[in-house]
């Protein structure tokens, strides 16, 4: 067997890091990209990408398989099943320390025959070059997709110049924050 014949190494990787997540006592996240072929809640859905919990707690029969990850899963209280292709996976982090692998994204031309071979995928997560706002999906570029490499940084705040008490103002934007909810109350019960 050949190296064009090998199966992809992908899902080894996402099972291996989901593996080390859950022994570590971390909750094991993964960042999708989104089209037609990812069964996904689509309201939780922004630029193309969803963040899916896959931790013990979050899911029920979840399988990581070669070619798909299936679980079940409550989305604001109904219980919804996923299916996401594993060549769908941007990343797989743990949520507690942002460690974790980031994957090379297909171009559209691997994905849907005919495409035009000169555009690549760029997931808005992951693009260092998009401006604050705009999410564009498809960017015009003469790279392959392997000749990039992605990675998973922490996110840490500038710290300020010694004796200054401005703190500096960086440009990412902050997380969406959850919908409120009532607040639960507890119930006596003799």
């Amino acid at each position: 067997m050949n190296a064009s014949n090998a199966t992809s190494t992908r899902p080894y990787l996402i099972r291996a890091l989901y593996e080390w997540c859950t022994d570590n006592g971390f909750t094991p996240y993964v960042a999708v990209s989104v089209d037609n072929t990812v069964q996904v809640p689509r309201e939780y859905v922004k630029n193309n990408e969803i963040v899916l919990n896959i931790g013990f707690d979050a899911t029920s029969s979840l399988t990581l398989g070669n070619e798909f990850i299936e679980f079940k899963a409550r989305f604001g209280g109904s219980a919804r099943e996923i299916l996401v292709p594993v060549s769908h996976v941007i990343a797989i982090y743990a949520r507690e320390n942002g460690q974790g692998m980031a994957f090379p994204f297909e171009t559209l031309s691997e994905g849907i025959a005919g495409a035009n071979d000169s555009q690549t995928v760029v997931p808005a997560a992951l693009d260092q070059d998009a401006k604050p706002g705009s999410s564009p999906a498809v960017q015009a570029s003469s790279e392959t997709p392997d000749s990039k490499i992605m990675q998973l940084v922490e996110n840490v705040p500038d710290s300020p110049p010694a004796g200054s008490g401005k703190q500096k103002k960086t440009d990412a934007p902050e997380p969406p924050k959850p919908p409120p909810r009532p607040r639960p109350s507890l119930k006596r019960v003799k």
